[in-house]
């Protein structure tokens, strides 16, 4: 076995335990640990991610108990790329809150990023439905408490509805969990694949009801329209580093769809059919209606951004609700880049609220910003990736998506709906940006100096907008290698047999 495998699950709970215990008073020392720590799980998820490279399924047994008898790990392309994507974007936030002070505004920040990092790289790696619900609350507590990281009335409040919405969906899940173990004896990923299929069409019943819950509470997790309400008042009130930090919570919810509706209930599964396409697809179409309405009526950069968030959810689910290899690799590309431009125009949004304090992120015109021209470039790449123009990776993604559902019944309708959503998002966010940057004058040269122009969130930033800028120049290597990683999620007999082979005596 690859012991590296585990690596991702360990160092994280062990520097938090240590910050708690020994770096409560000692801010610097913690900060140390925090950027080497997270360097160095970026290095091992690299590695693990050239590891993966070669189409080759891991399963890393925990205690050597075979599966499905035990708690098993597996690592994949897919779970390769979600490790590097986290890894990257954690970087960024820590280095961000280090600069902006955002760490020191309350206790204990950094214990608990390095614990949302472990909920984020055990539901990526976790080859068991059980263990995904663990890694979820996980990811629930530590959420909870960067949420409020600071205080303050409306992020209390917004904490407190956040964790009621994302509670009921543990509800919800804990009863599809007792369903799903009650006709078939095992919550192993790989091990219910097969039990699944051979569930014969006149006993159906119970295991299509627990596939609906698990789509219900990946759904909440995504933010899919009706259940979406937590997102943007939580992304909205939560400090910059951390909404930054959030970009890829939705995606652990899209990850979970495509991962379970892939290789449990598949299109050749009797017992679930094309359940996830048929309910998906229009919520998905409704959410980036949604999305593209709401970025109109914000009156906040915060809400903003949060409501592009929530239709770029809608964009990415269309294309993961046509459930084919060519559009779940468009998805993918296209959930890289939205994860970074939104984080990027969550901390852009924090780099304003900082300077003016008066006005905060509200739309409306205000006094001198310093910096203000630095600012507003910045702005302005990310509300050009946000809303899919050339030449960032969002127009790539986008075009990627369009290209991928042609043919299909309801290509037009998507493409109208996409192409329209896109210049309601260009509409949404020129008359934020003029409204917040041409009607602000630049500061005055003595303002310069003042405390808001702190080089390190902008090199976060700009960090960013590098990685944006990656993923458009190398948008062709990229996509040959998301093409081979949807050809593997669609292939669920390899992970089957990585997971189950040392169980089944096989070499």
């Amino acid at each position: 076995m690859n012991h590296w495998i585990v690596a991702p699950l360990l160092l994280p709970p062990l520097v938090g335990a240590v910050m708690i215990m020994s770096m409560r008073h000692h801010l610097d020392l913690a900060r140390i640990f925090s950027v080497a720590s997270i360097s160095l799980l970026l290095a091992i998820n690299i590695w693990l991610l050239a590891e993966s490279s070669n189409g080759s399924i891991q399963a890393y047994e925990v205690g050597a108990w075979p599966a499905p008898f035990g708690i098993v790990l597996v690592l994949d392309r897919l779970a390769a790329v979600m490790l590097v994507l986290t890894s990257l974007l954690a970087l960024a936030v820590v280095l961000y809150a280090i600069g902006s002070g955002w760490d020191s505004r309350g206790r204990h920040f950094h214990p608990l990023l390095q614990f949302q990092l472990l909920g984020l790289f055990g539901a990526f790696l976790t080859g068991d439905l059980f263990n995904l619900f663990v890694f979820f609350e996980v990811l629930l507590i530590a959420s909870y408490g960067l949420m409020t990281h600071g205080g303050g009335k409306r992020r209390l409040q917004a904490g407190v509805q956040y964790v009621v919405y994302n509670l009921l969906g543990s509800t919800l899940f804990l009863f599809a969990l007792g369903t799903i173990y009650a006709v078939t004896g095992t919550l192993n990923m790989a091990d219910l694949a097969l039990r699944v299929a051979e569930i014969p069409a006149s006993g159906t019943a119970l295991i299509r009801v627990a596939a609906v819950l698990l789509l219900l509470v990946f759904a909440v997790k995504a933010a899919v329209v009706p259940l979406h309400f937590w997102l943007p008042a939580t992304y909205a009130e939560a400090p910059g580093p951390v909404a930054a930090l959030f970009a890829i919570m939705t995606k652990v919810g899209v990850y979970a769809i495509i991962r379970v509706f892939t290789l449990i209930f598949g299109s050749g599964s009797a017992a679930a059919g094309d359940l996830a396409g048929t309910w998906l697809l229009p919520f998905a179409i409704v959410t980036l209606l949604v999305g593209a309405i709401g970025v109109l009526g914000a009156k906040s950069l915060g809400h903003l951004t949060a409501l592009a968030t929530v239709g770029s959810i809608g964009t990415l689910m269309i294309a993961v609700g046509f459930f084919s290899q060519q559009a779940t690799a468009a998805a993918l590309y296209y959930m890289i880049h939205s994860t970074l431009a939104c984080a990027m125009l969550f901390l852009v949004v924090d780099l304003v609220r900082v300077r003016r304090t008066e006005e905060d992120d509200r739309l409306v015109s205000g006094g001198p910003m310093p910096q203000g021209g630095l600012v507003s470039a910045l702005f302005f790449a990310g509300a050009i990736g946000m809303a899919g123009l050339p030449p960032l990776s969002g127009f790539v993604g986008k075009l990627l998506i369009l290209s991928s559902i042609r043919g299909h019944a309801w290509d037009w309708l998507v493409w109208s709906i996409i192409l329209a959503t896109s210049l309601v998002f260009v509409v949404g966010f020129a008359r934020a940006g003029i409204t917040v940057f041409w009607h602000n004058p630049p500061a005055p040269e003595e303002r310069e100096a003042s405390p808001a122009s702190a080089s390190l969130p902008f090199v976060a930033v700009f960090g960013l907008l590098a990685l944006i800028g990656v993923a458009t120049l190398q948008a062709r290597p990229l996509m040959d290698f998301l093409t081979a990683t949807s050809q593997q999620i669609y292939d669920p007999a390899a992970y089957i047999g990585a997971v189950l082979r040392q169980a089944e005596g096989m070499p």
